[in-house]
């Protein structure tokens, strides 16, 4: 099976690619101050999608497990399997450390809202701004924080999609184990039921032999093979 084929790849570039996606929005959130209502939502967003990427790899994960069972019947071996579990562990640390990163910030961030808080209750002495600049810079930061509300929401509803997609990839999986297990327990069963009708056929054999006269052995044997053969005929053709 090749790797367009295989359902582990396509899974593999669904998730890397929402992983893509959290570190664009992490590095988005390390730009904004602490204070700031837009990093709170932001902070939660990337809670949320870190929680998402974990369970869409503890699932690949299961999926690998299954495979190791029994490499060969999904047409992969040993090595295989090794770098399929490496990139899982290296998908899993990259999400760790985004998630750390966002717990430390947030924390920090917490102290800072505090003291950025103090320092708003002391009376303002400078009076280096306008009513005018004032209102500029309200306006612009409202224009800012609207064009980053639309683009959180585009981005939450491409990992919506991904993650239907990557959810209907697993059921396809399962289906195909479960009807990959019926027809080799049907096979096993197939075989079982051919090595009893051979053994049936070789025990008649040696009876004969035994009663048979030279004549009627070479008849005998003549009869039994072509039966033999309309026997595996039925078995094997039919």
């Amino acid at each position: 099976m090749s790797k367009a084929q295989d359902p582990f790849y396509i899974v593999k570039e669904e998730i890397q690619e929402s992983i893509d996606k959290l570190q664009s929005s992490f590095h988005q959130w390390e730009r904004i101050r602490p204070e700031n209502e837009q990093r709170v939502r932001l902070t939660k967003e990337l809670f949320t999608n870190c929680k998402s990427i974990e369970w869409q790899v503890d699932e690949l994960d299961k999926a690998i497990s299954v495979a190791a069972r029994d490499p060969s019947l999904y047409g992969i071996d040993e090595v295989e399997l090794e770098n399929r579990r490496r990139w899982t562990s290296s998908a899993r640390t990259q999400v760790g450390n985004v998630k750390k990163a966002v717990v430390a910030g947030k924390e920090n961030g917490n102290s800072a809202s505090a003291m950025h808080r103090e320092l708003m209750r002391l009376p303002d002495r400078s009076n280096r701004y306008t009513v005018e600049d004032n209102d500029d810079f309200i306006s612009s930061e409202s224009d800012r924080q609207m064009l980053l509300i639309r683009q959180q929401d585009e981005e939450l509803d491409e990992l919506s999609a991904s993650v239907e997609r990557i959810g209907g990839v697993g059921l396809t999986i399962h289906e195909e184990l479960l009807a990959q297990e019926k027809i080799i327990d049907d096979l096993g069963n197939e075989m079982d039921s051919t090595t009893n009708r051979l053994d049936f056929v070789q025990k008649k054999v040696a009876m004969v032999m035994k009663t048979a006269s030279a004549t009627g052995q070479c008849m005998m044997i003549s009869f039994l093979l072509g039966l033999f053969i309309i026997l595996f005929i039925l078995v094997f053709f039919t």
